[in-house]
């Protein structure tokens, strides 16, 4: 195995120490704090386009690059920007869009993730991945194994099987296993928790994850090297938070590459009405999310359209987690209810010329509100993450596969019996 182009650095405590595998906290202080990766190039090069995702492989800790990748495409707003009176709007796209250059198949930017993390491994790692997904991560990670030949098992809501489309068939390397109609992506979260205490499997590891987080990073990358300078704020809905804490952490790394500007974006994150976990606590200014009793979260998540926002256990408040990346860039989070997000897609599709998903629609949602009410200098720079798109362009004409459950599990269960039932899988 290659020297790593990192050391990992405890966020809390700033203690540095060497990555000797698949590290996912600090050994000294487990739980306490993210950890971040500390890149030896100080100044980003890009790759070249044929590197697809990898163009960014600089600052990503990866130990290879996988076939079938592709990066975020960023451009300037003609259309939307002049009905928004935004001149300097800028969209970073993730998803399918040929006109523009933008290839992602799964139609959204997990696969910043997947690629990313699945590119960490070594082929040392004989486990079985593990990843808990409301649908899009699911998605992403079951193609980049799938087409790298990368044992990998999904936990997934049964509500949220319609997202698990693709344009061939899934590898038998992959296998889906999901929490009854009614559960939510928390309780995928806890079908994953199980199948971790088995040695047969590890887990994916979230937001601790740091390939994750710089995967996702490379959206606020892509947008900088297009503009030339760092952006002023930073739209994006948040379902985790994980995206906005990867993009202030690529932006510390670009003030430290200092060719771009010593700005510190505002984090304009949103969330949609009435699952706010992260909005209610931040309205509070508690760094500790408010208590939510489980029946009324997971009855908010059948109402939201932006699913994949669902997320009850957040890596809010943990140091370096979204509550610290807030506070640093005198960010917010913003409310925006099912309504106003389908509005949002319907303009975006009018004067853009490309659908997008609900959770985009939230984050477009957010920045008209912030426009209209003049929250924001309408003459600053302004990156919109939109996180997927293209899914009607890259269906058509196409024939759909969808990926079955090998086992639906029931709310309430017996974990040793669950834990046996997935160890047969593999």
């Amino acid at each position: 195995m290659k020297k790593a182009n990192y050391v990992l650095q405890n966020i809390a405590t700033g203690a540095r120490f060497e990555d000797t595998g698949w590290i996912l906290d600090d050994p000294n202080m487990p739980n306490v704090s993210l950890i971040r990766a500390i890149y030896e190039k100080k100044q980003l090069h890009l790759k070249s386009e044929d590197h697809g995702f990898y163009i960014f492989a600089d600052w990503l800790p990866i130990t290879r690059m996988l076939k079938g990748s592709s990066a975020p495409v960023t451009y300037k707003s003609e259309k939307l920007a002049k009905y928004l009176g935004c001149p300097n709007l800028y969209i970073t796209f993730n998803g399918f869009w040929p006109e523009r250059e933008a290839a992602m198949s799964t139609c959204s930017f997990k696969e910043t993730e997947a690629y990313s993390v699945c590119a960490r491994m070594t082929d040392a790692m004989k486990k079985v991945l593990v990843v808990a997904s409301a649908g899009n991560t699911a998605r992403a990670f079951a193609k980049v194994c799938s087409d790298n030949n990368i044992p990998l098992l999904l936990c997934v809501p049964e509500d949220n099987l319609n997202a698990l489309w693709f344009e061939k068939p899934v590898n038998d390397c992959v296998k889906l296993i999901a929490a009854e109609k009614g559960g939510d992506y928390f309780d995928a979260i806890h079908l994953g928790n199980i199948a971790v205490k088995s040695d047969k499997f590890f887990a994916e590891g979230g937001a601790k994850n740091i390939a994750r987080r710089d995967g996702m990073g490379t959206t606020t990358l892509s947008a900088t090297t297009f503009i030339g300078e760092i952006p002023d704020y930073y739209f994006q809905s948040v379902g985790s938070g994980t995206g906005a804490i990867a993009a202030w952490e690529a932006n510390l790394r670009l003030i430290e590459d200092g060719r771009f500007g010593n700005k510190t974006m505002q984090l304009m994150t949103s969330q949609n009405h009435p699952f706010l976990p992260m909005y209610d606590a931040w309205r509070a200014d508690s760094r500790v999310l408010l208590p939510l009793d489980d029946n009324t979260a997971r009855e908010q998540a059948q109402i939201i359209e932006a699913k994949v926002l669902s997320n009850r256990k957040p890596p809010y408040g943990i140091a370096g987690g979204l509550f610290d990346a807030l506070k640093a860039t005198n960010g917010t989070v913003l409310s925006v209810n099912n309504k106003e997000l389908r509005n949002a897609m319907a303009l975006f599709e009018t004067l853009e010329g490309n659908d997008i998903h609900p959770a985009s629609g939230v984050a477009l949602a957010s920045l008209i509100k912030e426009a209209q009410r003049r929250s924001i200098d309408k003459e600053k720079i302004i990156m919109l993450n939109i996180t997927g798109g293209g899914d009607h362009r890259f269906k058509k004409g196409k024939k759909l596969f969808y990926l079955k459950p090998d086992i639906v599990f029931p709310i309430e269960h017996d974990e040793e019996e669950v834990l046996k039932q997935i160890e047969n899988l593999f």
